[in-house]
């Protein structure tokens, strides 16, 4: 796990290449390297690699990694899992290695296949290889977007790295803020492929590759790989068992592969089903006790350690716990600009932070659940959705159902709930009460899965911004666009699909990867192997929720390994109390970056209606915490990165 970085340009400046590679050395501590091409009449490439070092880590693995013929340079973040059996076929071929990692497999498997090379990986990277003898910079990202690359192209002028900050440092480039996307990110919390925060400014799309051509100073994008593939593609005929026979295989080789280390391996515990499932099936492989590690809060309603403490301990695993302290809390909410480079304001960034530095005091490498909502059918919205979908069928229905929810009262709804059995309580319920009635107001199937995804609707937006917008602009341009493709699919499917491709990229593994990188820990998702994700697109929706069942399949294997009675509980996810922390431990962060004089300087926000989201908060009266949130992060980011 590393960070890279480099530029092309007609100028040889081995400083500025040096200053790129070190404002991201946070991703990797262990080595660092540049290179700089010589031939001037072609121009100068320039190349730069921070190292944590996993697999191989002698010199021999260090990058820039040069072929022995110098045609090749590489630098490469992430793990080819499957590089042993790609190397095997390799040396078949007459390549000869020097070093034991996956670099040089990677370089010689691009040598060997070009493009093709990228359908034999299995794993998670973002890298980029000067090829000399055509004279291009290939480029590509890994098919869910677990590794992130940016790049900067402006006149000819080209620049990449494996975050912005790396290229806020070339000297060139102007920090225009892209307004377009401000309304998509107070909506969702997150700024969509291929956009960013800065006008010229992109991501790479996921499962995409790049060719930026050095002598026509031009680029190309194409995908190599698309879910929505096997999503369209005809479901399984097996049956229940052998499907569930085929899938634990899946889940088990895929657990198995992200173990490829050599260094210690532990594995992020919540007690909730996508993570026991990942440490009950490594630790049933093994003899020896694996490192589990989980985080609690202060505040016990939101605590949920226990749970992790007990599966920990019936798996007879080596927990580790940690309580984030109120220190701790106000230095990560500081620290929030500087790791998240871009406004991006889901809650449970800092307590992921502080998961991985807990976690990075014992290990390099730790393995999560992420991706087993979207995999395996987890989210309570699906549920939710699929319940009211027929509504749509008939406008009697639609008009009498969101009649009865603008008559009941939010405070009802908490008193039900409150009522209820603690396994089917629901701590935000106030939250998806809200995001019910908005996904009730929408015009077809589509547009209620967007709003039921959606932290505000655009009446808050427009209230909050200061500017005209057009609100379907970026959501048009966005993987969103992509919806029209995939309509003819059952819903649940549709659902997961979208999902895949927008909010599991953009938010979920954005989350975890800059959290975990900021302390120079590899975070490793096996959940959304790809050929996981390949699976389970073709798996009959009644297998994925089965009379009212999320995660049908998954409870059905998980169980094997641990009592039900031990997961069947109220799903509530990575949820800090966030609303008490901005009452109490994090009020400064109100009184400092929503101050009139800082509103003033942003000029993109209604300084009155931040005022009453202020006074709704001070009074304890009801407030959208989330679009609070979301101006308070995006405003601590404008002081970090455009004020000073």
């Amino acid at each position: 796990m590393c960070s890279i970085a480099g530029f092309a340009a007609d100028f040889r400046d081995e400083k500025l290449i040096e200053e790129m590679n070190n404002t991201l050395s946070h991703r990797g501590d262990d080595d660092s390297g540049i290179y700089i091409s010589e031939d001037k009449s072609k121009g100068f490439v320039h190349l730069s690699h921070n190292r944590l070092s996993i697999l191989d880590i002698s010199k021999d693995a260090s990058q820039p990694f040069v072929s022995k013929c110098k045609n090749y340079v590489i630098v490469y973040n992430g793990e080819i899992y499957n590089f042993k059996e790609i190397r095997r076929e390799l040396v078949k071929r007459g390549y000869k290695f020097v070093s034991n990692g996956d670099t040089e497999v990677l370089l010689y498997a691009y040598k060997e296949w070009g493009r093709e090379a990228l359908d034999r990986f299995i794993g998670m990277f973002a890298f980029c290889i000067f090829d000399r003898v055509k004279n291009i910079l290939f480029l590509a990202r890994d098919r869910a977007g677990v590794k992130p690359l940016y790049f900067f192209y402006d006149r000819g002028e080209f620049v990449f790295a494996s975050e912005i900050k790396g290229i806020l440092k070339y000297k060139n480039f102007k920090k225009a803020i892209n307004r377009d996307v401000v309304p998509f990110y107070l909506r969702f919390g997150y700024i969509p492929s291929p956009f960013s925060i800065f006008e010229k400014l992109y991501k790479l799309p996921p499962s995409s590759f790049m060719i930026y051509n050095l002598e026509q100073k031009s680029y190309e994008i194409s995908k190599y790989w698309d879910i929505f593939a096997f999503y369209k593609a005809k479901k399984f005929k097996e049956d229940e068992e052998k499907i569930l026979k085929n899938l634990e295989n899946l889940l088990i080789e895929s657990i198995e592969y992200r173990m490829v280390s050599d260094v210690g391996v532990g594995v992020f515990l919540s007690g909730g089903y996508d993570s026991s499932t990942v440490a009950a099936i490594l630790q049933s492989n093994r003899r020896e006790r694996i490192n589990t590690f989980s985080i609690g809060f202060q505040e016990k309603e939101y605590d949920e350690s226990f749970f992790a403490r007990e599966i920990a301990r019936y798996l007879k695993t080596d927990h580790h716990e940690h309580v984030i302290s109120k220190k701790e809390l106000i230095d990560i909410a500081l620290s929030l600009p500087f790791v998240y480079d871009e406004p991006f304001s889901d809650d449970s960034t800092i307590p992921t932070i502080a998961l991985s530095k807990f976690t990075k005091k014992s290990v390099k490498v730790a393995l999560s659940g992420d991706g087993g909502d979207e995999m395996f059918c987890g989210y309570s919205k699906y549920k939710a959705l699929l319940a009211f979908s027929s509504v749509f069928s008939s406008n009697l229905k639609k008009e009498g159902l969101s009649f009865l929810s603008d008559k009941v009262s939010i405070s009802f709804i908490k008193r039900v709930n409150s009522f209820l059995p603690e396994r089917f309580r629901n701590r935000n319920i106030e939250d998806k009460f809200i995001k019910f009635k908005r996904a009730l107001n929408s015009k077809n199937l589509t547009q209620m899965f967007i709003n039921a995804s959606s932290n505000a609707d655009d009446s808050e937006i427009k209230k909050i911004l200061n500017f005209e917008y057009d609100k379907d602009l970026v959501l048009e341009k966005s993987a969103f666009s992509r919806a029209k493709e995939i309509e003819d699919l059952d819903f649940l499917d549709f659902m997961m699909a979208i999902d895949y491709v927008t909010y599991l990229t953009d938010n979920s593994l954005v989350k975890v990867d800059r959290a975990s990188m900021s302390v120079s820990l590899e975070a490793r998702e096996p959940l959304i192997d790809h050929r996981l994700a390949e699976f389970m697109a073709r798996v009959p929706v009644g297998l994925k929720y089965k009379n009212g069942e999320k995660k049908y399949l998954l409870k059905k294997i998980v169980y094997k390994y641990i009592p039900k009675e031990m997961l069947n509980r109220a799903k509530s996810g990575f949820t800090p109390p966030l609303l008490g922390w901005l009452r109490d431990d994090l009020n400064f962060l109100i009184d400092i970056y929503l101050s009139d004089t800082l509103l003033k300087d942003i000029s993109i926000f209604n300084i009155e209606e931040v005022k009453k989201l202020k006074k709704a908060l001070k009074n304890r009266e009801r407030v959208n915490i989330n679009l609070l949130w979301s101006v308070v992060v995006f405003a601590m980011w404008y002081d970090r990165w455009i004020r000073k």
